[in-house]
């Protein structure tokens, strides 16, 4: 193609399913062209690693798969990392930049919005169409004159716009409505149709709706899409909140920490146990197995943990169940943190001490890449994997020393084999390590794991459903005109 083409998906809020339309657009064009997805600001604690090292929201590595490419920085050129008080961490071009308050965040947007064209420009001349995902809600009338994600955008290329509601939060003929009419003129005129996303009900009941949405906004509904329950990794924190705990033979106890990060670590799990967060001042009950989490913040929240008494809880059941430690759990795990950056020295806290390791933040590099490891342990989770290679990504801050790995150079397990921890996100994507984990437990709860398999639907197979369902739903004939492709 000659001309770039641009789709850009706009939602009503956060959390009405733009990136899961972004990544099923993506596959479904990428068929017949080649496709990129964007997101110029994306706010999420779970990030996902590049090829060479950058560090990008995990959303757009999906969509990036979805469309058959590997996933680069351009895809996601700013991503905020939330790390309370307002402050965030600010990662331009999948490299940590510097933090910064929301204030003062938004004086310097005018240098931000450079980089973002900046990289939608080198995506436009490797890609024939970019499908642009936006932020939040879209209309954010108090942010219009620095909303680089959606208004930015949209002025920049002025693409196709699609607005997105979700229907099962009600009220979403409103939504779609207030939208429209609060964007501003020249941003309006973009919004080629609207989807209703999430729709459980008999449709003949929801049509007279449509058709009047349509009547009064002059704008098609392209499509109503049913709820669909598809293991795509979730985006941010709201989704954990969206989390319904099964009842599964298999009980698995993840401590929700104030500053939790990656959490898509354990989405995994969910298809064989029921995976439970749970808040610090709440009785964490009798788990088959504890994990603690990434954090974005490690001294703070395993400062919480100590305030509300749950470390005590779960050294008390060390001996019994599996507790495992993921990137900053890991960290909480061993003997000491030292940081060596406060203003009036070096501050040491202990940790829980269930695992011989030190912890030391002294020259604040993040380190981030993917990794392939060969399982170097024993005992009697990990043992019965042992020399098989497992994969995953590290994004941390901190250098730990054991004499106890797991992964060869990475991790550290207790003499028991029941407590390990690693830098390793990502984990339970690993067919082996569930298979140990869970087949562990099945055997120490009296269940027959004999036949059972601990496969998951791969992500290609979960985006290629997902986009099955759009295409029987969604009019891709009536955007396909929109973008004047065939």
């Amino acid at each position: 193609m000659g001309r770039k083409t641009h789709l850009m998906i706009l939602g009503t809020a956060s959390h009405v399913g733009k990136s899961v339309l972004v990544a099923a657009f993506c596959h479904i064009f990428s068929r017949t062209m080649s496709v990129a997805p964007f997101k110029a600001q994306n706010m999420s604690l779970n990030s996902w690693i590049t090829e060479d090292g950058g560090e990008i929201g995990i959303a757009q590595a999906i969509q990036a798969w979805a469309a058959g490419i590997e996933p680069t920085v351009e895809m996601n050129p700013i991503l905020l990392k939330p790390k309370g008080d307002r402050l965030s961490q600010v990662i331009i071009l999948g490299r940590p930049a510097y933090d910064r308050m929301a204030g003062d965040y938004y004086e310097s947007i005018d240098e931000v919005s450079g980089i973002v064209d900046d990289a939608l420009a080198r995506l436009e001349e490797m890609y024939d169409l970019i499908i642009i995902e936006g932020a939040g809600g879209a209309a954010e009338i108090n942010l219009y004159d620095r909303d680089i994600v959606n208004i930015g955008t949209a002025r920049s290329v002025k693409p196709a716009i699609i607005l997105a509601g979700d229907i099962e939060r009600g009220g979403v003929f409103a939504s779609l409505y207030g939208t429209l009419e609060l964007l501003p003129e020249d941003i309006r005129a973009l919004v080629r149709g609207f989807v209703i996303n999430k729709f459980r009900g008999d449709y003949d009941i929801l049509k007279p709706g449509v058709l009047q949405l349509e009547r009064i906004t002059g704008v098609p509904v392209l499509g109503v899409i049913p709820y669909a329950d598809i293991a795509i990794p979730s985006e941010d924190s709201v989704s954990i909140a969206d989390k319904h705990t099964c009842q599964r033979l298999i009980d698995i106890a993840v401590l929700h920490l104030p500053h939790i990060s990656n959490f898509t670590d354990f989405e995994p799990l969910e298809a064989f146990a029921n995976v439970r967060y749970v808040p610090l001042a709440s009785d964490i009950g009798n788990p088959d197995v504890i994990i603690i989490p990434g954090t974005k913040n490690t001294i703070e929240d395993l400062l919480e943990i100590k305030k509300h008494g749950m470390d005590k809880r779960i050294i008390d059941m060390h001996r019994r169940v599996p507790i495992i430690g993921i990137c900053g759990g890991y960290q909480m795990l061993g003997r000491t943190i030292i940081d060596c950056g406060f203003e009036d020295g070096v501050t040491e806290i202990s940790g829980m001490g269930l695992l011989d390791v030190a912890t030391t933040f002294e020259r604040y590099e993040k380190q981030t890449r993917q990794v392939t490891k060969q399982v170097t342990c024993n005992g009697p989770i990990l043992g019965s994997i042992h020399g098989e290679m497992v994969s995953g990504y590290e994004i941390h801050t901190g250098d730990t020393t054991s004499t106890s790995p797991v992964f060869e150079d990475d991790g550290c397990i207790d003499e028991s084999g029941l407590v390990f921890g690693t830098y390793l996100h990502g984990l339970f994507e690993n067919e082996n390590i569930r298979r140990a984990l869970l087949g562990y437990i099945c055997e120490k709860k009296g269940i027959s794991s004999k036949d059972t398999s601990f496969e998951i639907i791969s992500m290609e197979d979960r985006i290629r459903e997902f986009a099955e369902l759009v295409e029987q739903y969604v009019d891709i004939s009536a955007i396909r005109g929109l973008l004047k492709i065939h």
